[in-house]
This record gives C-alpha cells, structure tokens and sequence, in this order.
C-alpha cells in the first residue's frame, strides 16, 4: 500500500458496513495485526478514531468490505502524513465541549454512538466516540446522553485543572 492513491476521508461516506455482508478475509491473523496497529495509532491520530472503531467490530469475523474499509483508512494515512497535532500557549483556560449523537446508527445492533470532543482554550484535549448499551427511544434521548457524557469528562478536567 505504499504506492497507493491518497484519499481524503478515512471512512467510505455513503454508509455503513453491516455484519453480514460478504465472504470471510482470508487471512485472519493479517487483518487483526493490522487492526491492532491502527488502534494503537489512534493515540497520536484521533482524527481516525471513528473508522479503527468501525474496523475493529469485526474483529471476530472481518469480510471483504472490512478489509476494504480498513485499506481506506491506509490510503487516507497516506495522503495526510504531513497533518499533526499542535498544542498552542494560550493565556486563557476556556473549557469547550462539543457533543453530537446519532440516533441507531449502527445497522445490526440499532444502537446509538456518542462522542466528544474537548478543547482547553484551542487545544484538542480530550475526545470520546462510544456506543450506547441500550437502545434509546428517541434522538432526543441520545443527545442527552452524549451532553452527559461530555460533561462528566469536563467535570473531570476541570477538577484535575
């Protein structure tokens, strides 16, 4: 994949690769290897936390459209070597939560997932993409949720400030 053409998006934007949806990967132990490796890039690249999550659900039994979503993601590394992450001085200490949710995304289970992110002044702190253990009655619930959860963590940092 060294040669491989440049994307700019690390997940395929007209939906969601469902469980059961084509043959087996061939070789089992590559696909998880490789899985593992991106999980542990997230640490230093979150902008492709959303995608490793959505690879590594499949972790158990990874098909074809899994190995092609996570080569994706291996072709959108490679057109984005040169983006990272700075942390700015900054004279204020302005916390900011931004929270989003989307109402039964997940197309088997019809969960919900929720995230965050944090940002101390303009700089990217903390961030979380979870999917919720139940499944919610409505989207207003789901916000809720994430409101929550974002504020736990803000109530964490703050304290921890």
């Amino acid at each position: 994949m060294a040669d491989c053409k440049p994307c700019s998006t690390p997940v395929d934007t007209q939906g969601k690769v469902s469980t059961n949806v084509g043959p087996l990967v061939a070789d089992l132990t590559s696909y998880r290897s490789l899985a593992r490796t991106l999980q542990y890039l997230v640490f230093t690249r979150p902008d492709i936390a959303y995608a490793v999550y959505q690879v590594c659900l499949h972790m158990h039994a990874p098909q074809e459209p899994h190995l092609t979503a996570m080569k994706q993601i291996l072709r959108y590394l490679r057109g984005t070597t040169i983006f990272i992450l700075i942390l700015h001085r900054s004279v204020t200490t302005d916390l900011v939560v931004y929270t989003d949710a989307s109402w039964g995304g997940c197309p088997d289970t019809h969960r919900s997932t929720f995230r965050f992110t944090m940002f101390l002044s303009d700089n990217l702190v903390s961030w979380s993409s979870k999917r919720q253990p139940v499944i919610s009655h409505s989207s207003n619930e789901d916000e809720y949720c994430a409101v929550a959860n974002g504020v736990v963590e803000a109530l964490w940092l703050h304290q921890l400030l």
